[in-house]
């Protein structure tokens, strides 16, 4: 089979690979899409953490079943996603109900070789059924599950305010289940453009440029003075991280969705004095799955609108380099399989 290989920080290289063989309690899946994500270029960029090279990148991805050792209700040639997070099963987290966060959990295309390529072997109960999407929607649920997962943790309630920080694929999501969940949602971001995506594509009510006019003065005026009890930070970023407690209510609750390498600090008297809770929310678990693929089904979200870019595989290393660059506009690239 062909894969994509990112060698090193910078470089793709695409190689033959022997096919995956069918093992006990696996899957063999002919990948169809392949959602490209922020993990998937800060991995080029060499600043992912938990990351090693080489690495076959992609675990946004809709593929067909070819073969499972058991089938568990799948039929070959069956349109299907599945949870790109491999747990132990034993550990606390596991036997607490959060494989998400398995003290060895095994992400696709981060721990090991991911779904850029032709075919590839995935546990058999992390399968998930397509309930009718299509391949595009299919591909989106994992990034949207994230952002479901993070509303969840923070446990979102009707009417409250929720910033989001940051407006890229997962903030966006973020900012949907959000809306779903009933809260006035507020998204901030430095790039214009996805402010207005988020604006007239998604009907965020309330959107703040930091870089263009004072954010703290903003959500006053927004919140009568209150400040938004939820803040979720979904950039990544060690300064936007590290500015987003100013942003919180007294009593409010801080979840990290975005991931970086570095140490994160705030002011311990302004957390301190807010009572603040801090939280981290880390991948997405079946529930978050099923959530977002009934909500796809029942049409309080429409996805495929985030996908900005399209490839074919063969493509992929030529056109990578240009999705770092904010002037490409993009919000979502998928790259297509025959």
């Amino acid at each position: 089979m062909k894969a994509l290989i990112c060698s090193r920080p910078g470089a793709f290289e695409y190689k033959d690979l022997p096919a995956p063989v069918l093992q006990p309690g696996h899957a063999i899946i002919k990948i169809k899409r392949i959602g490209i994500c922020g993990t998937d270029l800060h991995a080029y960029q060499g600043t992912q953490p938990y990351f090693n090279y080489p690495r076959i990148l992609g675990h946004e991805l809709a593929a067909d079943l070819v073969d499972a050792d058991a089938l568990s209700g799948f039929i070959p040639g069956e349109a299907l996603t599945f949870i790109p997070y491999f747990s132990c099963g034993k550990c606390i987290a596991c036997r607490n109900g959060k494989p998400n966060c398995c003290a060895t959990i095994q992400v696709c295309g981060v721990h090991v070789d991911g779904g850029m390529a032709d075919y590839l072997s995935v546990p058999e109960d992390t399968l998930v059924k397509s309930e009718g999407l299509s391949y595009d929607e299919l591909a989106l649920v994992e990034p949207l599950a994230i952002g479901a997962h993070g509303i969840r943790r923070a446990n979102v309630m009707k009417d409250e305010f929720v910033l989001v920080v940051g407006a890229g694929p997962i903030g966006l999501g973020t900012m949907e289940f959000a809306r779903i969940a009933g809260a006035r949602v507020m998204a901030m971001d430095v790039n214009e453009t996805r402010l207005e995506f988020c604006r007239n594509r998604i009907s965020v009510a309330y959107t703040i440029n930091p870089s263009a006019e004072d954010a703290i003065k903003r959500l006053a005026e927004i919140t009568n003075g209150d400040m938004p009890t939820v803040v979720i930070d979904a950039t990544g970023n060690r300064k936007a991280i590290n500015n987003g407690l100013q942003y919180l209510a007294h009593g409010g609750r801080y979840v990290l969705i975005g991931l970086q390498r570095e140490e994160f600090c705030f002011s311990h008297p302004e957390f301190h004095k807010r009572e603040a809770t801090l939280m981290s929310s880390r991948n997405a678990t079946r529930q978050d799955f099923e959530h977002v693929i009934h909500t796809i089904k029942a049409g309080l979200i429409h996805p495929l609108t985030y996908i900005t870019h399209r490839v074919q595989f063969d493509e992929v290393k030529d056109v990578f380099e240009e999705w770092l660059h904010p002037s490409a506009g993009v919000i979502k690239a998928m790259v297509e399989k025959e």
